[in-house]
């Protein structure tokens, strides 16, 4: 894993510096200083430490979940050890892992466009517009895919031996995420079931059932 990420490396610093370009189009407010120091830190003690994040040196990908393996670095994630030197920047960024079979299900990001980079394997890929057409692609080591901001998309992994590694690059220093089955099935205070089953034309026993799957 490591010598995989060392050698992405090159390239997600252009894709992080494709979405800087951007950065003045998306949600973060732009900053008129180099960096932002936070509270209760003195600008005179910051040092290289402050601009790395050590979090995906060790990360393994759950392969007991139906669901990929989505660890995200930005200005609030992860709770341990939150990069606080993209605040301001524009940029964050996750590793993605889909052991074989595992999705990841549709989902929007709110304040960022998102760049997916193929570390190793086959995806499938796929994202609707606000027009709902579908565009999908299967992508192989080494592509890039752009899935443009607020805009549903999800993955998935249909190898049946295969791990895929993947890099996501964001244009805000903390995007967002919204996926909708746990949203719209598991909020903190639940969706009446009778607008579910008007929404999706179901019964009460299917919208039950749908939500004994993410209690």
């Amino acid at each position: 894993m490591g010598r995989l990420l060392h050698s992405s490396f090159a390239m997600l610093i252009c894709i992080a510096g494709a979405l800087t370009l951007q950065s003045v189009q998306a949600s973060d407010p732009e900053l008129t200083k180099d960096f932002q120091v936070p509270a209760g830190l003195n600008a005179a003690d910051i040092n290289g430490t402050f601009f790395t994040n050590t979090f995906l040196r060790n990360v393994m990908a759950n392969a007991a979940s139906p669901f990929a393996t989505v660890t995200t670095v930005n200005v609030v994630a992860p709770a341990s050890a939150p990069f606080l030197a993209v605040d301001g920047l524009g940029v964050s960024m996750a590793l993605l892992q889909y052991p074989p079979g595992t999705v990841n299900p549709p989902h929007t990001h709110p304040r960022g466009t998102e760049l997916l980079f193929i570390i190793e394997g086959t995806l499938e890929v796929g994202l609707v517009d606000t027009t709902n057409k579908l565009f999908t692609n299967v992508l192989y080591k080494g592509d890039i895919f752009a899935f443009p901001k607020g805009l549903v998309h999800f993955q998935i992994n249909n190898d049946k031996y295969q791990t895929v590694t993947a890099l996501a690059a964001f244009s805000s220093s903390n995007a967002g995420l919204v996926r909708l089955p746990n949203t719209l099935f598991n909020s903190s205070a639940p969706i009446s079931d009778k607008v579910l089953e008007i929404s999706f034309g179901v019964s009460g026993d299917v919208v039950k059932a749908l939500r004994a799957q993410f209690a």
